[in-house]
């Protein structure tokens, strides 16, 4: 092969190069494409991801604000005892269509306090169960539910002028409508009245107080 020959063979080869170049960096340029592309679609998932989480997060701090404790699955789930119609009416008449306060909205009644608390505003009220009632001894019970003034001093010391939301109860001391004082703690869903009353469903809402529902009866200083 002569010289001139091996001359234009490598000048076919050197144009065949040539153009096969642009599609090799056409082909290379639709990768890089693809691959921005499946990032970008990843970065995009993620950022979705974090914000359904933010959302849920939010959502879990509302739900703090929501009924707890064991005695609420005695609550009715729906009409007017129910944790949506209590939050319709005034504490007094809320208490009244629940069956579990039937022993205290006869106190309440006896002692003539409805229209007290119903009109009263913002309270917290802690509500004995009729269980609670029934821990005391008959005897000593009638003798309170037929002593208005004893009876008024008894549940006005359940009554703190204030709504006091479940961070409030971790380590406070709050006066009542009864003038002296009582005490709670606790923390999360577990707490505690003067030591002595547990909350078995609270944060309950009726129109214009904060319901903690407690298995004890409290006992102001006679």
């Amino acid at each position: 092969m002569n010289a001139i020959t091996r001359r234009t063979r490598r000048g076919a080869l050197v144009l065949a190069a040539a153009a096969m170049l642009p599609l090799a960096l056409t082909a290379c340029s639709s990768d890089d494409g693809k691959d921005k592309a499946s990032s970008d679609a990843k970065s995009s998932a993620a950022s979705d991801k974090a914000t359904d989480e933010g959302t849920d997060s939010a959502s879990g701090g509302t739900s703090s604000d929501e009924p707890f404790g064991p005695a609420c699955a005695s609550v009715p789930k729906d009409g007017k005892g129910s944790f949506d119609g209590m939050a319709k009416d005034p504490v007094a008449t809320a208490a009244s269509n629940n069956p579990e306060l039937s022993t205290l909205v006869t106190a309440v009644k006896k002692a003539g306090l409805v229209d007290t608390l119903n009109n009263a505003k913002n309270i917290t009220v802690f509500a004995p169960t009729n269980d609670a009632f029934a821990k005391i001894p008959k005897a000593d019970l009638d003798k309170v539910l037929n002593d208005k003034a004893m009876l008024t001093k008894v549940l006005t010391y359940h009554v703190v002028g204030q709504k006091l939301a479940p961070k409030d109860l971790e380590n406070g001391s709050f006066p009542t409508l009864e003038k002296s004082k009582l005490t709670t703690s606790g923390s999360g869903e577990s707490f505690k009245v003067n030591d002595s009353a547990n909350v078995g469903c609270g944060n309950v809402k009726t129109a214009n107080a904060n319901v903690y529902i407690i298995d004890t009866v409290l006992m102001p200083k006679m």
